[in-house]
């Protein structure tokens, strides 16, 4: 009776706070089914380092006009794996290797909708479909201006980063319409069709299982890690505009597990006559001298972190491997404040693994692969992964 009474007199109220519910709902719903306008240009970015729209040949083909000179089927299973096309002896495939001196490409773990949408973003010569910057994300409408100043892919990473943040909102939200929903259908039945109910249940149900697997995929990993530092440090300034070797600072890089972090004096090595910078003055660098005077060391903080059972060698990926610092660390030279980029994730290990090819015939240290060195003389493959000089196997990574 005391229900009764409550329903009859609150009716409106509840009918409200069970449609702001909906709304809510079917808000959030909109949100995220545009909230990867950029997703397009974003998964082109692997492509620059190789490929140009109409500026020529750089280490792969110009890709000008890509889908009108191949299938799109073809071109959707080349992208994503183009070595197993290799392998498998299709002669386009081939004929495409031979021609960009038997550089393989990268797997690339994209869908064929994304493949697609990468393709349509070259067809439109490298620019987004006009419309394709929402209303809902000032963010990326301001892009073209960001970019002069800061590159791009740096921005979308951000953006993504900060978009993960929010799914504790999304997850509360989601909480929310739940309790709603069973609570109307149990108790109070103002929305007579039950079926919606059901319906919003299904898909809450869906997203929260999502944020929960992604969350518990995530533990223990960093990505997007981009602490503060004791001195205001630029990357973008010394290693790109003033062009300093990344091994000249990280010395040990080369022969040593660690890059290194360089001691005050190898700083000092310019600062002795560079005392102000153009961004911040004397500031920054007096704490250098500070450093000097109380001979205490520069705390830098960390930024690539692994766990403790995971082993990873500095000197074997880049003086075996010879591995570009940046298909790791990003384009450093690009940035201000160093981001971790990737997520360090073991299968985002493993699948470089099947797809980097080492310098297997000139190089002492894969001198004991006999058996490969003879299939390579015969023919019998064209290339040697990481994976196939046990990259893979359990025991090269974990103690």
């Amino acid at each position: 009776m005391i229900i009764d009474n409550y329903i009859r007199n609150n009716t409106m109220s509840l009918k409200k706070f069970v449609n702001n519910g909906l709304l809510v709902f079917l808000i959030l719903v909109s949100l995220i089914g545009i909230s990867q306008t950029a997703e397009d240009e974003k998964n082109f970015q692997q492509c620059k380092a190789c490929h140009t729209i109409g500026g020529g040949k750089l280490v792969g083909p110009d890709l000008k006009g890509i889908s009108e000179r191949r299938n799109e089927a073809w071109l959707i299973k080349f992208i994503q794996n183009s070595q197993d096309m290799v392998q498998s002896g299709d002669e386009l495939a081939v004929k495409v290797f031979n021609e960009n001196n038997k550089i393989p490409m990268p797997v690339n773990k994209l869908t064929d909708e994304q493949v697609i949408g990468v393709l349509a973003f070259i067809a439109n010569g490298g620019k987004l479909a006009k419309g394709e910057l929402s209303d809902s994300n000032p963010e990326l409408d301001s892009l073209s201006a960001t970019h002069e100043t800061r590159d791009i892919a740096q921005v979308l990473v951000e953006m993504k980063r900060d978009g993960s943040r929010d799914m504790r909102s999304v997850f509360v939200i989601m909480i929310i319409l739940v309790i709603i929903s069973l609570t109307d259908l149990v108790l109070f039945k103002i929305v007579k069709a039950s079926w919606v109910h059901y319906v919003i249940i299904f898909i809450a149900v869906l997203i929260i299982a999502e944020i929960v697997f992604v969350e518990a995929t995530g533990l223990g990993r960093q990505q997007y890690y981009q602490p503060d530092q004791p001195i205001q440090f630029s990357h973008k300034v010394h290693a790109g505009q003033n062009q300093i070797d990344c091994q000249y600072c990280h010395f040990t890089a080369d022969n040593s597990m660690h890059a290194g972090i360089p001691p005050v004096t190898t700083c000092m090595n310019c600062h002795k006559l560079v005392k102000e910078g153009k961004q911040t003055g004397t500031k920054e660098i007096a704490k250098i001298y500070a450093a000097i005077e109380n001979n205490q060391p520069i705390e830098w903080v960390k930024v690539y972190n692994l766990p403790d059972h995971v082993y990873f060698n500095h000197a074997q990926h880049v003086t075996v491997g010879k591995i570009d610092c940046a298909q790791c660390h990003g384009e450093v030279s690009k940035m201000d404040q160093i981001i971790q980029e990737t997520d360090l994730s073991m299968g985002w290990c493993i699948e470089c693994h099947r797809a980097e090819s080492v310098q297997f015939t000139s190089n002492e240290f894969y001198e004991q692969y006999t058996k490969l060195h003879e299939q390579f003389k015969n023919g019998e493959i064209t290339n040697v992964t990481v994976q196939k000089i046990g990259g893979d196997e359990c025991s090269k990574c974990h103690y």
